[in-house]
């Protein structure tokens, strides 16, 4: 069979154009046609030197991680190791989810005058292949992603919580921060960070109004409030964001925390809940932050019940 090397280069170049535009419209990266086209045939040019055995380190694997590394840094030009990681794996992802509707499609369509060399295919088939391949490849990539996210969003970072203080209960979605890792500084309790708005049903609007004025050190109003058993659950943590180094957050003690899992309705009686002055999200999907490791961890004031019912 006569094989022409501008077929094969046009084939590859086909194919890795869209595995890479795939890549790039999965992680919504603002990409520039020129350097997709550089990174396509660039790929096409390593087929055809496989093909030719022109190197013998044509089919080493560090040769293919280096192409790979090579593609994805012309096609997007990353900004840094981190980023450059993740396209790369994205990238993998989608190589391997077309190149496994291509050999589906080879297997059904069983044509008689295609060859395979050095892991490059040759034949009348596939250029069609690959573009057919191609685009099923990325609408299941697609779809695939859409799955996952819509499960990450709804099951993984939002959760159903239940604080109870003195008989008192509150129900309000939090959000998941991995980079909440506030804790207690005396008695290391991890800290939950609830919007003050939200926590009116639990305690005296009083001291709530006057939050600013305990954290400043004028905490005379205290005196006023009957409830001193509540006055002793206070606590002062300090905490950094973005724009403020070496601040001050007022929280309190729970009786306990309940958090609605996947597995079931975890229990906390160590939880520090602390009060955020100001709004966590515009559309109002969520009003506290959880952190990681606090459902991570198994704390000897913690438990987990299965056996409930979902309300939704």
């Amino acid at each position: 069979m006569t094989v022409y090397l501008d077929v094969v280069l046009l084939e590859n170049l086909c194919m890795n154009y869209i595995i890479l535009f795939a890549t790039g419209y999965l992680m919504k990266i603002k990409m520039k046609q020129l350097r997709l086209a550089a990174s396509s045939l660039l790929g096409g040019i390593y087929a055809v030197i496989a093909y030719l055995e022109i190197l013998p380190i044509y089919s080493s694997l560090g040769m293919k991680m280096i192409l790979s590394i090579l593609m994805v840094y012309i096609a997007f030009q990353p900004k840094s190791i981190k980023l450059l990681g993740k396209q790369l794996v994205i990238f993998y992802l989608t190589s391997f989810v077309f190149g496994g509707c291509a050999f589906a499609l080879l297997y059904f369509i069983k044509p008689q005058n295609i060859l395979m060399r050095n892991g490059v295919y040759v034949g009348t088939y596939p250029i069609k292949i690959a573009l057919l391949g191609g685009i099923v490849g990325f609408i299941i990539t697609y779809i695939a992603f859409k799955i996952v996210k819509t499960r990450l969003h709804k099951k993984d970072i939002l959760y159903n919580i239940e604080i109870t203080l003195q008989e008192k209960k509150l129900s309000i979605k939090a959000m998941l921060d991995t980079g909440n890792l506030l804790k207690d500084p005396i008695s290391g309790m991890p800290v939950i960070v609830v919007e003050k708005e939200q926590l009116y049903s639990l305690l005296p609007t009083r001291l709530l109004d006057h939050i600013e004025e305990w954290i400043g050190g004028e905490g005379e109003f205290l005196n006023q409030i009957e409830e001193k058993e509540l006055v002793t659950r206070f606590r002062m943590i300090p905490f950094s964001s973005v724009g403020k180094q070496n601040g001050l957050m007022l929280g309190f003690k729970a009786d306990q925390v309940a958090i609605e899992r996947e597995e079931g309705i975890q229990i906390r009686k160590d939880i520090i809940i602390g009060i955020f002055n100001q709004t966590l999200s515009k559309d109002k999907r969520y009003s506290a932050l959880i952190g990681l490791d606090l459902l991570e961890e198994r704390s000897e004031e913690s438990e987990l019940i299965t056996n409930f019912k979902r309300e939704h």
